[in-house]
């Protein structure tokens, strides 16, 4: 799943079902804890509230 992502490129992730989506996608993927959070934000434009939201109750 490494790879690079040009920054004008990144997908904005606000809504919680597309956070989810990401996050279990990047599980699935052998990503979890810090790793994750990473990964999540190398790829996209993450609200990190909205995330946060989503990880603590998944």
């Amino acid at each position: 799943m490494e790879q690079f992502v040009e920054e004008s490129m990144k997908r904005r992730l606000t809504e919680p079902v597309d956070i989810l989506t990401a996050v279990s996608i990047l599980k699935s993927h052998g990503y979890w804890g810090d790793e994750l959070v990473l990964a999540i934000t190398r790829i996209f434009y993450v609200d990190l509230d909205t995330y946060n939201e989503v990880v603590g109750t998944a």
